[in-house]
């Protein structure tokens, strides 16, 4: 819900019409992909136990538009990334840089990179033979638990998927780490207080998210004894399918005036028309 408002008035209000709100309103559509992808199935099944079922189609199509999207995400990360970096760094030629055409060629690119990206993992995994059993220990179709299904030998197709994984959050995350490291030290070289709390007003939001986002791969990466794995993962999956994109619209509106304003406005609108 809070990424859906976050997408509408980044849409209708004209004060957010600008390279920063423009992948903001992409990113809040992913997360509501995401809840969307896992969480009405996850219900049904939980609500209807008789009907905690899926066919092998509705799995292909949820586990790949969940890595789809999950890659996208990452790609969209490092992008806003790189966008703060020039707003801070070089906010003389941001508008030069970060122009409408460059804004929609880069979310293209993350979109058609995130897609393209997962259809060899997810025809990979399906290729297998499953025959060890058809119930899979999670809420939704996860890669980890299939492979666990296959009477194949999975081993090198795994390693493949771990390397494309590593490849893609590294890939992100390193223009990430580079755009914050020259923006933190452009901040401290600022001489006013109230400069650099406004500089940094313009990231917080962001980094936490990126914080947020990678801290959740994190965990999925340091698993614990096998004992305790399928649990540990269902867990983690289920922050990130639910109080992630939960957390999110809080993150960019409590430190963003520009976005609480909006908000303030679209509320009364509403109140007026009801009122009317």
């Amino acid at each position: 819900m809070g990424n859906t408002v976050i997408i509408v008035i980044v849409c209708v209000d004209k004060r957010l019409w600008s390279p920063m709100y423009f992948f903001l309103g992409h990113l809040s559509a992913l997360e509501s992909t995401t809840t969307s992808i896992i969480v009405p199935v996850m219900l049904w099944g939980l609500l209807l136990p008789g009907m905690q079922t899926i066919s092998l189609t509705a799995c292909v199509t949820q586990l790949f538009l969940y890595l789809a999207v999950g890659t996208t995400e990452f790609a969209l990360m490092g992008v806003m990334a790189v966008d703060r970096y020039v707003a801070v760094c070089s906010p003389l030629r941001y508008n030069v840089i970060m122009n409408s055409r460059t804004c929609i060629s880069v979310v293209t690119v993350s979109w058609v990179f995130g897609f393209l990206s997962e259809i060899w993992p997810v025809y990979a995994t399906f290729q297998f033979t499953f025959c060890k059993s058809n119930l899979l220990d999670h809420f939704f179709c996860d890669r980890g638990q299939l492979l666990k299904l296959s009477c194949d030998d999975t081993l090198f197709t795994e390693f493949v998927l771990f390397l494309m994984a590593i490849f893609i959050i590294i890939g992100s995350l390193a223009p990430a780490i580079v755009s914050y490291t020259y923006v933190i030290s452009t901040i401290l070289k600022i001489p006013t207080a109230s400069g650099r709390r406004k500089a940094f007003s313009t990231c917080a939001s962001h980094f936490t998210f990126v914080v947020i986002g990678y801290g959740s791969c994190l965990f999925l990466f340091v698993t614990p004894k096998q004992t305790q794995a399928a649990e540990y993962n269902k867990i983690v999956s289920l922050l990130i399918c639910v109080l992630t994109p939960f957390l999110n619209p809080f993150v960019f509106t409590l430190r963003n005036d520009k976005v609480k304003e909006a908000l303030g406005d679209g509320v009364r609108r509403c109140c007026q028309l009801l009122k009317d």
